[in-house]
């Protein structure tokens, strides 16, 4: 099914697209790990012996986990620079790989360790764990941080994601911040290369109260600055297709946000027991003088009960969050493709990406296509093409192959292309896009799979 109006007008031409500075990022942290090994090799003299070679191994291991721990309680911190210029996706995908470096670093450093001290004091393994534990300074606290990171680590896995509520989830991942906390000071305490090492002393010291300050600047005094300032409440709930829903926001001086189409906020409702969690919903709609909207599908505890939220209910927001923006656009052309609830943030960028528009619906049925009606009038208002791929009558789901997709969009390879839907159907489209002709730099998506 195909809507075509002719072109009448579109929004004004956008900023010239700023270049992601991911890779000068990952640079410094790859710096950043290759100094913490010279650190230990400038302070490391002959190594003898098997529990010599064990040891040294064990404490470059302590010393870039320890290094990993900052990273990865840094990447939590939700730095705009990170969150909207790099893209929360793929900081995300970074936190997820650097936690996984971590906890294998964590395992590398406790076994070697162990192993070197208990050959040098020519005691068994158990013996020589009990004695750590006990008898060193700061390594009982640091045990405890070290179960907090395997425990995290452990419910971060994908076989335990899906058999956990991201609500259960969520409050783990958050002990992050204590295991860190309980297991920095055995690392000055028994680190050879700090003993007696001011500078040494002082960098690591300003590596993790930089990390800190960015966490209580942007996950604490940000929010709450923004909340004071915008006193955010519900204004009302609309039912938009079957289990999903939309909830229109009230603020004071919301166009201070600076938020854009495509994005999202991270959401907590105060009423229906939702205040416990904060959730991510992108912005289904440009934000208009006072009111944000975001449009929910029932997939889990907490977008369940948003249609119960009452208006009046107070609602605590962080964000703006994303780079799914026309920041993204290197041309004039777009291709929009949406599947399912993932048209939220595509509607409110229909609305407003400068230059010719193409919009790629996916949905089970007509009744399922949540913002039909909008999606619409938006096309007849600024003349641009609406496609439906709808399930057949039976029940078959349509193919977007390469061929089908060159066909309904003239010249494919000349349009940026924005994605959103689930990750299954994101790269799968991926994959058909590619074989298509269109560059990887003109393919934009967020995914937060992990």
């Amino acid at each position: 099914m195909t809507t075509v109006y002719e072109q009448r007008k579109a929004p004004p031409v956008p900023r010239v697209p700023r270049r992601s500075p991911a890779g000068p990022v990952l640079a410094l942290l790859w710096a950043g790990a290759a100094a913490v090994v010279a650190l230990w090799w400038a302070d490391t003299g002959s190594v003898v012996g098997a529990a010599g070679w064990l040891t040294g191994a064990g404490r470059i291991a302590g010393l870039l986990c320890g290094y990993a721990c900052a990273v990865l309680v840094g990447l939590m911190a939700r730095v705009p620079l990170l969150e909207r210029r790099i893209g929360s996706d793929r900081v995300a995908r970074w936190h997820a790989m650097a936690g996984r470096y971590t906890v294998c670093l964590l395992v590398v450093h406790v076994v070697l360790i162990l192993l070197g001290y208990a050959a040098q004091d020519h005691a068994s393994i158990v013996h020589e764990t009990v004695t750590v534990v006990l008898d060193y300074p700061d390594m009982l606290k640091a045990t405890f941080g070290g179960l907090i990171l395997f425990a995290v680590g452990i419910t971060s896995a994908r076989a335990a994601r899906r058999r956990v509520s991201y609500e259960f989830w969520y409050y783990v991942h958050l002990l992050t911040y204590a295991a860190v906390f309980l297991a920095f000071f055995h690392q000055l305490s028994l680190g050879e290369q700090f003993n007696g090492r001011a500078g040494a002393t002082a960098a690591w010291y300003a590596l993790y109260l930089g990390v800190a300050g960015l966490l209580l600047w942007y996950r604490i005094l940000a929010p709450v600055r923004l909340n004071l300032r915008h006193r955010l409440r519900v204004e009302s709930v609309h039912r938009e297709a079957p289990g999903v829903y939309s909830v229109v926001v009230r603020g004071r001086r919301i166009d201070q946000l600076g938020a854009e189409a495509g994005q999202f906020f991270r959401w907590r409702f105060f009423g229906e027991g939702m205040g416990w969690t904060s959730t991510p919903y992108s912005l289904s709609a440009p934000p208009r003088g006072d009111r944000l909207r975001i449009t929910v599908k029932a997939l889990g505890d907490h977008s369940a009960a948003v249609p119960l939220l009452r208006p009046g209910a107070r609602v605590w927001a962080e964000g703006p969050y994303g780079s799914l923006t026309a920041e993204r656009r290197t041309g004039q052309r777009s291709l929009l493709i949406a599947a399912g609830v993932g048209i939220t943030p595509l509607r409110a960028l229909f609305e407003t990406l400068p230059g010719e528009v193409t919009l790629l619906y996916r949905a089970r049925t007509a009744e399922d296509l949540a913002l039909g009606g909008e999606l619409e009038a938006i096309a007849r208002w600024r003349g641009a093409k609406v496609l439906y791929a709808l399930n057949g009558p039976q029940g078959q789901r349509p193919s977007l192959t390469p061929a089908y997709l060159r066909e309904a969009v003239p010249d494919l390879a000349g349009h940026d292309v924005y994605i959103c839907g689930p990750h299954v159907f994101a790269q799968e489209l991926y994959g058909a896009l590619s074989a298509a002709g269109v560059p990887d730099r003109r393919i934009h998506h967020e995914s937060f799979e992990l």
